[in-house]
């Protein structure tokens, strides 16, 4: 395993469950990648190696409002990609 396997940045997986939450219909693959990259810009990298040491260290409240802020990216980006999509 090489050293860029051996990390996770926790809002990866916060962001595609919030994608996951306002999927629609007509959202392409295309669509929601370029929707995940916007949004993962527009938020802190919170990086960890072991996804229990993040569950067990993570305080109810942290986890909540990373969740939040996830949704909100999350909702900023469909309206930015939107709007500046190519023909």
């Amino acid at each position: 395993m090489s050293l860029r396997d051996a990390i996770d940045n926790f809002y990866e997986r916060l962001v595609l469950d919030a994608i996951d939450a306002t999927r629609q219909e007509t959202d392409t693959a295309d669509y929601l990648t370029d929707v995940m990259c916007v949004a993962l810009n527009r938020l802190p990298a919170r990086y960890y190696r072991h996804t229990i040491d993040m569950m067990f260290y993570l305080a109810d409240e942290e986890l909540k409002e990373m969740k939040q802020k996830s949704l909100a990216a999350v909702k900023q980006a469909r309206d930015f990609v939107s709007e500046h999509q190519r023909d």
